[in-house]
């Protein structure tokens, strides 16, 4: 699937790529309009049909993604409600061993993510996968969602790449086909973010369905 000497650095998503979408799903469509619905009134219906109006007005943007923004918003302590939830974030079968393979060569793996710090660090102290990357990212430090015009550019003056022997492997279409605009040259989707969901539909780039497919030809 990957030519691996074509490959010097290897970028990873976080959510849906190397964990489980379950969690974010589930906090986001399920434990959040829940607990807005009992603080107003509403029946979990109700606040959810609220609720997804809101996300989808500013889908793609930082604000999306930023915990603050949310608990703003909703008048809810976004942060310490996915403490509550925590022990639902799961790593993908065969993440980690990925991770320590592509460590045990000269490649940089880095790890960027749309996710806001506060959720980066929740998800850090539980899988303690942070220390096996040269590089942790969220995209709230650069000002621009990883979907958003000029990310990929910004990320490698912070942290120099070379875009043609670069590796993303993300599970939003829309980060893939900006990265792709940007010029990085190798792009992997992934076939099932959320375990507890359906496949989602071909793309126009591959899709990886268990890391265990990237392990051949990998030194």
């Amino acid at each position: 699937m990957i030519d691996w000497g074509a490959v010097d650095t290897v970028i990873f998503d976080m959510d849906g790529t190397l964990l489980d979408l379950h969690f974010d799903n589930y906090f986001w469509e399920e434990f959040v309009p829940e607990t807005y619905g009992k603080l107003h009134g509403l029946s979990k219906t109700d606040a959810s049909t609220e609720l997804m109006h809101r996300y989808e007005a500013i889908k793609g943007t930082l604000d999306w993604y930023c915990v603050d923004f949310w608990s703003r918003t909703l008048d809810l302590d976004i942060a310490q409600l996915k403490e509550q939830v925590a022990h639902k974030i799961e790593l993908r079968p065969n993440a980690l061993e990925l991770i320590k393979r592509l460590r045990a060569t000269t490649r940089e793996i880095m790890l960027v993510t749309n996710a806001h710090p506060a959720s980066l660090s929740l998800k850090m102290r539980t899988t303690q996968i942070d220390e096996h990357f040269h590089v942790v990212r969220s995209s709230h430090d650069l000002k621009l969602a990883k979907e958003n015009h000029g990310f990929w550019q910004a990320l490698a003056e912070q942290h120099p790449f070379d875009p043609a022997r670069t590796l993303l492997i993300d599970d939003n279409i829309s980060v893939l086909q900006q990265a792709q605009r940007e010029g990085i040259a190798h792009l992997l989707a992934v076939e099932k973010p959320d375990s507890m969901r359906p496949t989602l539909p071909v793309q126009e780039f591959p899709q990886i369905r268990d890391f265990q497919q990237l392990f051949t030809g990998l030194q």
